[in-house]
This record gives C-alpha cells, structure tokens and sequence, in this order.
C-alpha cells in the first residue's frame, strides 16, 4: 500500500481546502472550493463529495489508488461515530454525518477530527513540531484553539474538549468569553481579544501615543495594527502587546509545565507578528516555568501557514494502513 496517497479536507467557513498527498507528507495537488453555507449548511458536504470526485477524475485516479480521506471541521466532533455537531460557522445546527455520508458519495474511508486538531497534526507531522511525539500547539485566530500531541497520540480527553486552550483562565473575574466564563485566554490573546485589551488600556493611558488618539477618535483598529505599531515603538501598543504576551505565556507555561512537550507551536493570524511576538512570550514563559520545562520546552513559530490543515487532515487517513 506504501505508493497509495492520502486526501486532506480542511473545512473552514468560508473556504474548503484539498490536497492530495504521499503517504509521507508531500503534497502533491491542491485545490479550494467555496464554503456554501446557505440553507443550513445542506450544500457542504455534497459540495465536497462533488470536489473529490471531479478531482480524481481530472486526473485519473480511482478511490483504489487511496488509502482513504482525513477531513478537519469546525464543531464539536466525534471522531469515533464520524460526526459534528455544533459548528455554527457553517449553519450547521444538527448533527452532521459526515462519515457516512462521504463515504458514500466518494467510496473512500473517511477520518475526522476537529479543524485546531488537525492543524497542531499538520504542524507536528510537517512542521514546526520536527515530528517529535510531544507537541503542544496554539493556534491564534479570531479565537483561540489548540490541539495537543503527547507521546506520538492527539489528545481527545473524555467529550473532545482536550487541548481547548483557549478557555485556560488567565485573569480570574477577567473579560467575559462566549463559553461562558471569565478570563479565558481567549479573550485577551485572539485578534479581536488583542484589540479588546488597547481599547481599555487606551481609556486609562494618558501619555503620547498614536494608538491612543486613533482609539480616542473611534476609529476601527486591528491586532494586526496594534503588533505594527508596537514595531514601531508607540507607546500605548507596547504596553498592549506586553499585556497580551504576558497571559499568552502564563498559559503556556501552564502548559509546559503539565506536559513538558518539546516543543509549543504558535500558529493563527495573531502569529504573524513573528519573532517580535513569540520573544515577548518566551520571555514570560521562562518566568512561570520550573527549570526543567524551562530548559527543556521550546517556544516555536509555525511554519506551514495555511496548509498546515490539510497536511494534518491527511495524516489521519494513515490509521487506515494500518488496519
């Protein structure tokens, strides 16, 4: 079976990505399609159906020439059943079979786990995680997400929610979160947590800033901005960006020191920032941990960027050979 391929699906709302790939992690075709989430999201997954199957045969394959399909969603996923439930991103608001369905329509073996899953997979497998078996990654969105690798296994925990590190409390009593609690990291270290905390850290400051008089003038600011200006030295947007590095750390020294993986990945829109951002981070990360993790645990950039989804999808086609 070693010269049979894989097919990655990464699903997100607005842009469904594919990639046919060798068992070992090269990419070797890939395409998007459009997320059509009219109508419930009934259209998804016979849009993906229909995808695959015009693919393979513009370039005459067969479902016998794989060894089967990995797939990231949104949603809270069972990976054993094959369904999600809850990705409201994509209007689903019922529970989608996606196994039975695509393996239907498509007659290859379909695995699937949720999108931040996939990608700490995708970046563990090809990326910044050098394949190493333990690997934490964060991923910094409009959310914040996060999946983690221990010992050569991704973690699930009991319901699926394992590696939600979006939801460790960094401020008790801190910003309210849309799961329902307060302090969660998320709301401090997402793009739209990040602009959260200039907005109330500009209501207090009173030095000399161009971040502060934008915000005082209402005008629409982004974290990316705020990371640009801090570049720059504005005031105001460094103290931000330490504010945010600071719980940003605290989590993953929490991190660190429960699991001690070798590596904590930081990938998402945030993560562009780059170097200047993962220093700061590093920076806190050295102060909260205990001089083993400290010594032994790195901070790292991912590296695959957008593709990291689909590698990591694919990858969860390979328990297939085994069976």
């Amino acid at each position: 079976m070693t010269d049979k391929k894989l097919i990655g699906v990464d699903l997100g709302g607005t842009t469904t990505k594919f990639a046919i790939m060798t068992m070992d992690g090269e990419i070797q075709q890939r395409w998007s399609i459009d997320t059509d989430i009219l109508d419930e999201g009934s259209h998804i997954t016979p849009d993906i159906i229909e995808s695959i199957n015009h693919h393979l045969d513009l370039y005459n394959m067969t479902p016998a020439d794989f060894i089967g399909i990995g797939m990231g969603t949104p949603g809270s996923v069972n990976s054993k059943e094959g369904t999600v439930i809850g990705a409201y991103n994509l209007n689903w608001k019922t529970t989608q079979y996606l196994r039975r369905d695509i393996e239907a329509g498509t007659h290859m073996k379909l695995a699937i786990d949720n999108d931040a899953n996939v990608a700490a997979l995708g970046e563990r497998w090809k990326g910044a995680g050098e394949n190493q078996p333990d690997v934490a990654f964060v991923t910094l969105g409009t959310g914040v997400g996060g999946g983690i690798v221990a010992d050569g296994h991704l973690l699930h925990g009991v319901a699926g929610s394992a590696g939600e590190l979006g939801h460790v409390t960094v401020e008790p009593h801190g910003y309210e979160c849309t799961c329902g609690k307060q302090g969660c990291l998320e709301t401090y270290a997402s793009a739209t947590g990040v602009v959260r905390v200039a907005r109330d850290m500009a209501e207090e400051y009173a030095g000399n800033s161009k971040l502060k008089t934008m915000l005082d003038d209402g005008e629409e600011i982004s974290s990316k901005l705020v990371f640009d200006m801090a570049k720059e030295s504005d005031a105001l947007a460094v103290k931000v960006v330490d504010r945010v590095s600071y719980y940003l750390g605290l989590a993953l020294a929490n991190v660190g020191n429960m699991l001690n993986p070798a590596y904590i990945v930081i990938g998402g829109g945030v993560s562009a920032a780059g170097e200047f951002l993962r220093k700061q981070v590093e920076a806190y990360f050295e102060e909260f941990t205990f001089p083993n993790v400290k010594n032994t645990t790195k901070i790292r950039l991912a590296n695959l960027g957008n593709v990291a989804g689909v590698i990591g999808a694919a990858s969860l086609a390979l328990q297939f050979d085994q069976q």
